[in-house]
């Protein structure tokens, strides 16, 4: 059997292994080898809806070497604010970055090969083993899970017409649309469907759970307007009887989003919005609020609080993945595996940045973990506040060690720094003012907030 020569080997060609090895090949003089099962980078991307984009700035996005976007948008309804890229784009741009990485001679990638049993399992069959002194690093813990590559998670009856959201962009169908999901996806269907002249009375939403939702206009790469949304986190926080209420008054100042004024939002993955797309959202009034459905059938729709008749030409769009994962946390540096997780609140592609980071720059693993403790998306209202304090705490112990501050502000992928040079203003002295005088007492009453929740 043939021996991997590497000093590490990632295991999916993703957003996050793609921004470890970047950050780890720049800081040391490691050989690593990234295994995909898929025939190039880019992970879901690969198979995701061609109407899809970025819900964050592309600047947030990508690796720590090679910003990506930058540009304002100069027209539409997010003129001035930062540029997403589309499907297409952002594989491009993995394939740039992969170029730019073997060109250094100690990156090879290996598409359509696993990694099982202690061994790499090549496209051709070959077998390669994967000697103890290699490293190897699990890309793929936190990898989402999307319609195109699962079945739909309910029963489809004969005669009902249930597709995956990919094939939105192409269908043909004058009749009534069935958008199934609560998340991102859902949104970008239905944004999809109304945008190119489905008439808002021939959707029906199925939306088990109310989400929250970030407003876009402040996740941008302005640390007045980033830093802001994070002093309003914790006002809200030092102010707020429950977790219910510290997002009611994030909502009411200016940073987070619901669809339906008149219900409190049980589901908080949090997906960035703006503000046009929840106009034309609340456009569809035909909205089904009975639990989870069970099945598709033709002209019905069975739901876990009830059934409800549709038109028996509707087209069912199954947009009900789970999506993003929320696997148990564990340490990140273990004797037989890196587990690249997120530990800040959301941009997983900085945390694999500054993981891939520490790691070329430390020796002890112990010492790494202190530095990169995981933390978790978020999915119920607690979970994402808590997200939001462990978030906190990892990034102040972060921030106290002077290279890896230094490195970080820096990195456009990091969108809480104010890089290098930045103009000084009033306002950002006040936001600044304002994030140290609430964010000790602010994380701590959050994470009491949180306690409570789950009492």
């Amino acid at each position: 059997m043939e021996t991997l020569h590497a000093d590490y080997l990632v295991v999916g060609a993703g957003a996050m292994g793609l921004a470890f090895t970047d950050a780890l090949v720049d800081h040391s003089d490691a050989r690593v080898v990234i295994v995909d099962r898929r025939e190039g980078v880019g992970g879901h991307w690969r198979e995701a809806y061609s109407f899809v984009r970025l819900h964050q700035p592309s600047w947030f996005y990508g690796v720590a070497s090679t910003p990506f976007g930058g540009r304002l948008q100069s027209s539409g309804p997010e003129a001035g604010l930062h540029e997403r890229a589309s499907q297409a784009e952002v594989l491009a741009y993995f394939d740039d970055v992969l170029a730019r990485l073997e060109a250094t001679g100690r990156v090879a990638f290996w598409p359509g090969s696993e990694h099982a049993g202690g061994a790499v399992v090549r496209a051709d069959g070959r077998r390669v083993d994967v000697p103890a002194r290699c490293r190897v690093v699990d890309a793929h813990y936190l990898a989402p899970t999307i319609p195109a590559e699962v079945p739909p998670p309910f029963a489809v009856g004969e005669g009902a017409r249930v597709v995956p959201v990919n094939a939105v962009a192409g269908l043909e169908h004058d009749g009534p649309h069935v958008v199934v999901g609560s998340g991102k996806t859902a949104t970008d269907a239905i944004v999809r469907l109304l945008t190119t002249g489905t008439d808002p009375d021939r959707v029906c939403w199925v939306r088990p759970r109310e989400p929250w939702m970030f407003d876009r206009a402040v996740v941008q790469p302005d640390p007045t307007l980033f830093l802001g949304a994070a002093a309003d986190l914790w006002e809200a926080a030092v102010a707020a009887s429950s977790v219910d209420d510290m997002l009611l008054r994030l909502e009411d100042a200016g940073v987070l989003l619901r669809l339906d004024p008149s219900r409190v939002p049980t589901m908080a993955r949090v997906p960035i919005l703006g503000r046009w797309e929840l106009d034309l959202l609340r456009t569809v009034e035909d909205v089904v609020r009975r639990g989870h459905l069970l099945a598709v059938e033709r002209g019905r729709l069975v739901l876990a609080d009830g059934d409800v008749a549709v038109a028996p030409d509707a087209v069912v769009v199954h947009c009900a993945a789970s999506g993003l994962r929320i696997p148990p946390m564990v340490p990140q540096w273990r004797s037989e595996v890196i587990t690249l997780q997120s530990f800040r609140a959301g941009f997983p592609c900085f945390g694999a940045a500054l993981t891939g980071y520490v790691e070329a720059t430390r020796a002890d693993d112990a010492e790494k973990n202190r530095l990169c403790a995981p933390s978790h998306y978020g999915d119920t209202p607690a979970d994402w506040v808590e997200m939001n304090v462990l978030g906190a705490r990892n990034t102040a112990v972060f921030s106290a060690e002077p290279d890896v501050k230094a490195w970080a502000d820096t990195v456009a992928l990091n969108p809480a720094r104010v890089p290098p040079g930045h103009p000084p203003s009033a306002a950002l002295d006040r936001v600044r003012a304002r994030l140290a005088e609430h964010a000790g007492p602010g994380v701590e009453r959050a994470a009491e907030l949180v306690r409570r929740a789950r009492a």
